[in-house]
């Protein structure tokens, strides 16, 4: 129900909105303490997290166009946050690499959102987070599965 009022929707469906809102505006606000986009952030959180990518890879895993990667990649290059290296295992492929670690004003806003994080997830039985757990899996397999089908369509 996408296009349904807030008041209209299923009780699931309504928190499954607020929490994805809150999310991507959270991101949003980080990203701007850095001078990007939720998405430019999320991305350089990826290349964090998982390592050096290729470009190809990287628009698989965001569910971006290459186009779109390239300049992404770009405006984290400016930022000094990224850069992009020749592969040592294949030295005709150029890989994305994060290049420096957050800024301190982001490492103080994550570490408020882990505070309060803490204080939500101990009001929980071990029980009910394994459930939690499990939803938040499954949900985050349903949403990339969803993005990667958008991409599919749009590459089409």
């Amino acid at each position: 129900m996408p296009d349904a009022e807030p008041d209209q929707m299923l009780e699931p469906d309504r928190l499954g909105a607020d929490l994805s809102d809150a999310v991507v505006l959270f991101h949003e606000a980080i990203g701007s303490l850095m001078g990007l986009s939720a998405a430019d952030h999320k991305a350089l959180g990826i290349l964090g997290r998982e390592g050096p990518m290729s470009a190809g890879e990287l628009a698989e895993r965001t569910s971006l166009t290459a186009g779109a990667v390239t300049g992404l990649v770009d405006r984290l290059e400016r930022a000094g946050l990224a850069s992009r290296e020749r592969d040592p295992a294949d030295r005709r492929r150029l890989v994305v690499t994060a290049a420096r670690a957050a800024d301190p004003q982001v490492a103080e806003a994550f570490a408020g959102l882990g505070s309060a994080m803490a204080a939500v997830t101990a009001r929980f039985t071990p029980d009910q987070l394994e459930t939690i757990a499990e939803w938040v899996r499954l949900t985050s397999a349903a949403v990339r599965g969803q993005a990667a089908a958008i991409a599919a369509r749009r590459e089409a």
